[in-house]
């Protein structure tokens, strides 16, 4: 029989209810048990409290996650960290520190600085904490990056990636910190680049790291170029092109300012072929001599398969997260670095902007005139748009030494902004 993991939830609203969700489900089979979970808030979300029976389970809930580690701290396998990206670091800290594994959403903080502070930290940790990048557990993506690795498709020259998530105005009013810069003179950079397409960008470079299943490419050089037309601080648009150590060239371009279909797809290009893998779908290899194969990926739920491979883990059954701080790093560097090498947040040329209304969702969007054929350009010819018609000069070519200018950037960018 397998002990059940006794888990603390920090969170009742936003992505911690789905984590709330998981738990509950796996409680089913006996593979979790939710002890604790906590919100300044918490009267607010009594109706999920009743669906989640939190009452039925025993599950003790307090107004702040101190006092729920200082009560319950003893009783948890792991604390699930599923809250504001500002939060990230204190409660990573606040969990190592009464000798707690965290399970700690993506990203992990997009401010190098921090992250170096957690990764330091964490080593005093009995587990290692997990960065929940929820694709790297994939069995057809790991089963592809070994006969990447066995050199079946010959040299790996690159890597792609396009997403084209449309997002309505509210979506940057539903928190906070959505679409912010900085908070409290905290480091925020809420983006498709930094958060909702974070999953794919750091597949990215999972997929261009050499020697083990477990590796990621390293960063050497970033050129950027970020754009707004949504009324936030930040970038809704990110081109970004990236050298890395070992030789490889990856470019992404992601954006929220679209309306329509929501689309995402990873690209290898590979000497005898190039591989293509749309998470939920199915990943396609198309041989340079005219063969291809299709592999069915089907729906992934992502949470459940990452909630167990982390107790697989603290249990001893694995020797490793799927992805933990360290592994981290290259993302949160290329994320920083992008925004320094643009220098500025661009906005789309008011001409090329539409407004869309979905009556059916009744919501507003943004569609941007001639950005699938940018981003198409960009991709398969390294075309930056800024030259295009968009009005601005590409980023600077930066290493990692220019990180030393993050910070100020990022200020500068904030100071920019319009209010």
């Amino acid at each position: 029989m397998i002990k059940p993991a006794n888990v603390g939830i920090i969170g009742m609203g936003g992505f911690a209810g789905w984590h709330h969700n998981t738990v509950a489900k796996l409680e089913e089979t006996n593979q979790a048990k939710l002890i604790c979970t906590c919100d300044p808030n918490a009267a607010a979300f009594a109706t999920e409290q009743q669906n989640w029976k939190l009452a039925d389970r025993g599950v003790s809930v307090f107004p702040h996650y101190r006092q729920m580690l200082d009560v319950c701290g003893k009783e948890l396998d792991l604390l699930v960290v599923p809250t504001p990206i500002n939060l990230h670091r204190e409660m990573h800290r606040a969990g190592v520190e009464a000798g707690i594994p965290v399970y700690l959403e993506k990203p992990p903080t997009l401010d190098y600085r921090e992250l170096e502070e957690m990764i330091t930290l964490d080593q005093q940790a009995r587990k290692s904490t997990l960065v929940a990048f929820n694709f790297i557990v994939e069995q057809p993506r790991i089963a592809l990056k070994q006969r990447l690795l066995h050199g079946e498709f010959g040299a790996i020259k690159g890597a792609n990636l396009m997403a084209h998530w449309p997002r309505p105005a509210d979506y940057f009013k539903r928190v906070s910190w959505a679409g912010r810069l900085m908070m409290d003179d905290r480091v925020v950079l809420d983006s498709c680049f930094g958060n909702a397409n974070a999953h794919f960008v750091h597949n990215l470079l999972f997929w261009l790291g050499s020697g083990e299943i477990s590796s990621w490419a390293q960063i050497s050089t970033v050129q950027a170029e970020l754009y707004r037309s949504h009324a936030i601080e930040g970038a809704d648009t990110f081109f970004v092109q990236a050298d890395t150590t070992g030789g490889h060239t990856m470019r992404f371009a992601v954006t929220h300012a679209c309306a329509g279909q929501t689309s995402h797809s990873e690209t290898i290009l590979c000497e005898k072929a190039d591989l293509h893998y749309i998470v939920g779908r199915h990943a396609e290899i198309r041989w340079h001599d005219g063969r291809s194969e299709r592999i069915e990926v089907g729906p992934f739920d992502g949470l459940t398969k990452n909630h167990l491979a982390y107790y697989r883990y603290l249990r001893g059954e694995s020797n490793r997260p799927a992805t933990s701080l360290v592994d981290s790093r290259p993302f949160v560097i290329l994320n920083d670095l992008a925004h320094v090498s643009s220098g500025q947040i661009s906005a789309i040329p008011a001409e090329r902007i539409t407004h869309v209304r979905d009556e059916k969702e009744q919501k507003d969007y943004i569609n941007v005139a001639g950005m699938t054929g940018a981003i198409d350009r960009f991709l398969q010819k390294g075309d930056w748009p800024g030259a295009h018609g968009w009005n601005r000069e590409t980023g600077a070519k930066v290493t990692v030494h220019d990180l030393s200018r993050f910070h100020e950037t990022v200020r500068s960018m904030l100071a920019a902004v319009v209010r």
